[in-house]
């Protein structure tokens, strides 16, 4: 259901984290704890540390904080788990083994890894193949630390090896195979939401009803703040002292994509992390977007698509996705919302133009 945009805030104290969240875009809690009486064991718990490449962090309401520490602790190891499997920076994962020989022969895959390699190739069908994991083939070629771009010649060597037509998964056999040589995949863009939503399942089981799972961009809120919204923020791509919008959700997933996480600037032009698969090189028409919907995973591999799509296009498709809705800050630094959200009355801070249709603005 779509949250209420102009419900008032709690003039209680803050507490909990009170900054926001960074990754491909600051995303974050403003957590409102307004004073109710309370168990004398219950308490609010929480958890920060260093996680698949990025910070996690962990806020929940448990009455018996044994409980609740136990239940953080499952989250932990759960993406622990995972990241051994899917990070692209570990030799020994199972997605870099899958990029060294699944070219030549089919390479044994988890069940998880599994699932994520068919629901990054649902959401590839679903947007006409603005996502696809394979757009790595290029994209390792970029180094963002040292500010190293591809050439010419050596992306138009690479591009035909993006298409995720050549991921290859056998669900019987338990193997995947790439179809031509130079295939790589990355799951950047929808293994950290996959390990959120699996976090919120997990708290869920140990019967966690109020909680709130951050990893980078990627949020995934359980139930409410104990009778109040949470507040989520959403940064200005280009200040990251200042909000774009501020919005009070529940039992919702967010994931933002943004142009200024990994980035570097050469000649003008601004090379980031988000590779559009048709042409192997970052796309400009905006400089965020935000995805709210009931699944971290999908909300994850939306982001990247609508950033890649476009104005217009992402919209029209997230207006078309029951459940979803969308906010994007253009290359002009102004906000458009999807339809949800624009009747709903969402608004942003003052400082920029409510505005939407203006695809590629310049």
């Amino acid at each position: 259901m779509l949250p209420t945009l102009h419900q008032r805030e709690c003039d209680g104290p803050r507490g909990g984290p009170g900054r926001f969240l960074t990754v491909a875009l600051l995303v974050g809690a403003v957590l409102l704890l307004c004073a109710a009486a309370s168990p004398a064991q219950a308490q609010w718990l929480n958890l920060q540390r260093d996680m698949m490449g990025t910070d996690l962090r962990i806020y929940l309401w448990d009455d018996d904080p044994d409980a609740g520490q136990a239940a953080i602790e499952a989250v932990v190891a759960d993406m622990s788990h995972i990241n051994a499997l899917m990070s692209p920076y570990r030799a020994d994962s199972e997605l870099s083994r899958m990029n060294a020989r699944a070219a030549q022969a089919p390479v044994h895959a988890s069940a998880e890894l599994i699932e994520v390699l068919e629901q990054a190739r649902a959401v590839s069908e679903l947007t006409g193949g603005a996502f696809d994991i394979t757009y790595a083939s290029v994209g390792h070629l970029y180094d963002y630390r040292r500010h190293i771009k591809p050439s010419e010649t050596a992306i138009g060597e690479r591009l035909p090896a993006i298409d995720y037509h050549h991921v290859k998964v056998d669900k019987a056999a338990g193997t995947v195979s790439f179809t031509r040589p130079g295939v790589r995949i990355d799951l950047g863009g929808i293994a950290k939401g996959y390990a959120v939503e699996r976090a919120a399942g997990i708290l869920r089981d140990h019967g966690v009803r109020h909680a709130q799972i951050s990893l980078g961009g990627d949020t995934r809120l359980l139930g409410d703040h104990r009778g109040r919204p949470w507040i989520i923020g959403i940064q200005d791509p280009r200040d990251a002292k200042a909000l774009a919008v501020r919005l009070p959700l529940s039992d919702t997933a967010v994931s933002t994509s943004g142009d200024y996480e990994r980035y570097f600037v050469a000649d003008g032009i601004r090379y980031h992390h988000i590779i559009d698969p048709a042409t192997g090189r970052s796309p400009h028409a905006v400089e965020s977007v935000s995805i709210l919907g009931p699944d971290a995973t999908r909300t994850d591999a939306l982001s990247t698509s609508v950033f890649v799509m476009g104005i217009q296009q992402g919209l029209a498709l997230i207006d078309e996705l029951p459940g979803f809705e969308a906010i994007v800050v253009d290359s002009r630094g102004r906000l458009h919302y999807s339809e949800g959200l624009a009747r709903a009355g969402a608004h942003g801070n003052g400082k920029r133009e409510t505005v939407r249709g203006n695809a590629g603005a310049k």
